[in-house]
């Protein structure tokens, strides 16, 4: 890829297209901690709907050394801001042969499970979680820019994630300490804090850990905070009981 274009796609995202997928993806394999290229390949999956981008969402945040960047960025309108979407059978549908129609893969449709997830600029709480239950690695560079050896890879990410929850604490209207310990304000006050921090987001992002316990009680809570989606909201609690049930 020339110099010029990949600068012109930096500054202007919603210009990036399958086209150039297969350069970037290059410039990815050989320079791995190369950020930029990383989060315009996110890009260019969001634009598809890939399945595979969840997944890369968590790889990049991992080779990103400030996440806070690459939020600004996801959430951004122009990382939003999608083509017009052509018909033409997807790589997934190339490769899987076609299967019988079953209940299961049919509420997982409905659910959107495996499609990928779209966060707002209000949603750190969301994206934290997404990340947070991620099982990777921690990357250390070397000197030489070699890959790390087994015992460096094997290193935790612990100390990166607090840092992120920390510093959404940091930024969370903080309830002040009673005089008195009082266990029903408690339970108030963690009602109040769920409340304020569930959404549809929320719920998809549980959904795809195979969380569905929470999934249902932030659908329920959405429920309360939204009367007038309360039917849809049921539905999709209904859909997630059956997905239980067949696992």
């Amino acid at each position: 890829m020339k110099k010029d274009t990949y600068i012109q796609l930096l500054e202007k995202p919603e210009l990036i297209s399958q086209e150039h997928l297969s350069d970037i993806t290059t410039i990815v394999q050989e320079y791995p901690y190369f950020q930029s290229a990383r989060a315009l390949r996110l890009k260019v999956l969001k634009n598809q709907e890939s399945y595979k981008y969840n997944n890369e969402l968590k790889i990049t945040a991992s080779h990103t050394s400030d996440r806070t960047v690459l939020f600004d960025f996801i959430t951004s309108e122009a990382f939003k801001k999608t083509p017009k979407k052509e018909e033409k059978t997807s790589l997934k549908d190339k490769i899987l042969p076609k299967k019988k129609t079953t209940k299961v893969s049919v509420i997982e449709e409905d659910l959107a499970i495996g499609k990928p997830l779209s966060f707002t600029e209000k949603e750190t709480f969301s994206f934290n979680q997404w990340l947070q239950l991620s099982s990777k690695k921690a990357i250390v560079r070397t000197s030489d820019n070699k890959v790390p050896n087994k015992q460096q890879q094997e290193a935790p990410v612990k100390s990166e994630h607090e840092a992120i929850i920390d510093r959404f604490i940091e930024t969370t209207p903080k309830i002040s300490r009673p005089s008195k310990t009082n266990t029903a304000d408690i339970k108030v006050s963690e009602n109040q804090q769920n409340n304020q921090l569930a959404t549809e987001t929320l719920a998809k992002v549980y959904l795809e850990q195979k969380k569905y316990d929470s999934a249902i009680q932030a659908y329920k809570i959405l429920s309360l905070k939204y009367p007038e989606k309360s039917g849809f909201f049921a539905d999709q609690i209904k859909r997630i009981q059956i997905l239980q049930n067949n696992k």
